[in-house]
């Protein structure tokens, strides 16, 4: 069965990477599946027929005949379980890779979205000046307790995992701010996911989509 994802028509990122079709490419790029992309406009997430596949009207999703996935996360996870290449072979290691796919959404990557808002949305906001080192603290927090874990070695367990790319995806985030350079081996980890080829053909992918219209 052929496999399509849908992605915005124009990233709001400009094709960086950021957008979180991207996550889903590196994942079918690792377990070198071949698979079809829809674009769709930012009015077009909350049409009926995107709807009908994403109920909160936002991307990517993900089919596979009558299977219809939405959730990073869980279309990772369906992808790394379905296919060779994300989790390891024991049952414990699949475990530990899984725990960290659900680390890297639901423990590091709040605080970066709090960050976002508040410098993208809030920044023009009375209380901003007070707020932000508040958010900032967190996320520094979080990043300092993932770097004494990772220490000095390349992945988060053993081999690289679907655990390994949910963190980068989450991390690179914060490029932008400039807070991963505070982390040096976070900065390699980081580094090192975005040097493997599945991540550079996703990326490429992605930024194919973005590039300025010629004249």
């Amino acid at each position: 069965m052929s496999i399509t994802i849908t992605a915005f028509d124009r990233s709001p990122d400009g094709g960086r990477g950021l957008a979180r079709d991207t996550r889903v490419r590196w994942a079918l790029e690792e377990a070198g599946q071949v698979y079809g992309v829809r674009l769709v406009s930012w009015s077009g997430m909350k049409e009926a027929d995107h709807l009908a596949l994403h109920p909160f009207g936002q991307i990517p999703t993900y089919e596979e005949g009558e299977l219809v996935l939405f959730e990073t996360g869980a279309i990772v996870l369906h992808i790394a379980e379905r296919h060779a290449g994300l989790l390891p072979a024991d049952a414990s290691g699949r475990a530990r890779a899984i725990t960290w796919m659900f680390a890297a959404l639901n423990t590091v990557e709040p605080p970066i979205l709090e960050l976002a808002t508040a410098r993208l949305l809030e920044g023009d906001r009375p209380w901003a000046a007070q707020r932000m080192p508040l958010v900032l603290d967190r996320v520094r927090e979080r990043l300092g307790q993932l770097s004494r874990r990772l220490g000095d070695d390349d992945w988060l367990d053993g081999a690289f995992s679907a655990g390994d790319l949910m963190m980068v995806s989450v991390l690179l985030r914060l490029r932008i701010p400039g807070l991963l350079d505070e982390y040096p081996k976070l900065a390699a980890y980081v580094a090192r996911g975005e040097a493997r080829p599945a991540y550079q053909r996703a990326f490429a992918a992605q930024l194919a989509v973005n590039k300025p219209l010629a004249d």
